[in-house]
């Protein structure tokens, strides 16, 4: 298999990902500011597919309508010059000091509708461009003091602005479906929806809900101790996985967007085989871009930029290969089914069976030799990842 991207491998960047310029909590820049075009047109090179960004990484905040409608113009030009697509778009309710206490469920109500005006303006800007996906990470809705937000009426809040938006694209005919990036903490102390499943269950409230999906984001869930193959599972499962950030985190600690893959080279190994695989047994995969949502780390130059958007695409491509490679091996598969891993597949009552006929079956309870799994009927999941370390590893 060639590890070199092609634009049918659907990979794309933000802007403000290869833009970072290395500024942190405890450090200013350490790479100059990188021009759209240039950025697109490296990008195109590289074998991306396509770019995302949120409003401010175009143009800077309150842009006059000429100097916002310039850079929009360069963007449109550089994408039809390299070919790349803009599938998604998202907005800025984080950096600027106006939403220090979030956008959508701010304690003051003019900021809410502030946010939601910005919000609004960007969403036409993203039908314009053809992107069909909004990404909504909300940085700055949560709080560092239980006392100081009522999270009920944040949640109300919140819910009040997403139906407004979906109600808004109906109504424009928009092709666009949003999709919420939970994450637990940073900058906030504690920020709201922080993981996939508390989204779940915040879209099921929703006036559209069939409008409303998940981004998941690999260091987001990892934060919080979460299985992130898992999570992306779950997001499948429920039809809800409408855009996804890959990146790396070692741990629980602060948000690192390292490089794919350069975190736990084990769930990414996972997350790729779902990704592409479906289940053990095949089933829902995953069509959307594969998107990289990292940080080049503040140690490199320009050239290290580019180094780090390759080895996004490289790493994910190997673990690709690799998870075909896993698949097809007759020892893998015996492995699963010793494993017992089809066997989850099997619907535990009978075509058929009511609560009476289980109760009727003496082999279920009555009859059944649960003392034999003491010392015995061992389930082989060591072994199955063994076999996973291997393929890793490259020996086999």
């Amino acid at each position: 298999m060639s590890y070199t991207p092609t634009k049918a491998d659907k990979f794309t960047f933000g802007l403000w990902t290869i833009g970072y310029n290395g500024t942190d909590p405890f450090g200013g820049p350490t790479r100059a500011h990188l021009d759209t075009v240039e950025a697109v047109t490296r990008l195109a090179e590289l074998g991306a597919y396509g770019v995302t960004f949120h409003d401010d990484d175009l143009f800077a905040f309150e842009s006059t309508d000429a100097e916002r409608q310039h850079e929009i113009d360069r963007l449109k030009g550089v994408l039809a010059d390299t070919g790349l697509v803009l599938p998604m778009v998202t907005t800025n309710l984080f950096s600027h000091p106006v939403f220090k206490d979030g956008g959508f469920t701010s304690n003051d109500r003019d900021v809410r509708r502030f946010a939601l005006r910005k919000v609004l303006r960007n969403v036409d800007l993203a039908a314009e461009l053809g992107a069909t996906t909004f990404v909504m990470w909300g940085g700055r809705e949560g709080a560092e003091y239980d006392l100081s937000k009522n999270i009920r009426a944040a949640l109300e809040r919140y819910r009040e602005a997403v139906n407004l938006l979906t109600e808004y694209v109906i109504d424009k005919g928009y092709d666009i479906k949003f999709a919420i990036e939970p994450k637990p903490n940073e900058p906030r102390g504690d920020i709201l929806l922080p993981t996939v499943g508390n989204a779940l269950a915040f879209i099921g409230s929703l006036e559209h809900p069939e409008l409303v999906g998940v981004n998941p984001e690999v260091g987001h869930e990892q934060m919080a101790g979460l299985n992130f193959a898992s999570s992306i599972a779950q997001a499948l499962y429920h039809g809800k996985l409408f855009h996804i950030d890959l990146n790396g985190q070692r741990g629980i600690k602060y948000d690192q967007d390292l490089v794919f893959g350069h975190g736990d080279l084990y769930n990414a190994f996972a997350l790729v085989d779902l990704l592409e695989n479906g289940g053990p047994d095949g089933g829902q995969t995953y069509t959307g871009p594969r998107h990289f949502d990292y940080k080049p780390s503040r140690t490199e130059d320009i050239n290290g930029v580019w180094d780090s958007a390759a080895a996004n695409m490289r790493t994910y491509l190997i673990l690709k290969d690799r998870a075909a490679a896993f698949r097809a091996d007759p020892e893998v598969q015996q492995a699963l089914s010793d494993a017992k891993v089809f066997e989850l597949g099997d619907s535990t009552l009978a075509a058929g069976e009511s609560y009476a006929d289980l109760l009727a079956d003496r082999s279920a309870y009555e009859d059944f030799d649960s003392a034999s799994y003491f010392n015995g009927h061992g389930f082989g999941f060591v072994k199955l990842q063994q076999l996973v370390t291997e393929y890793l590893l490259g020996v086999r």
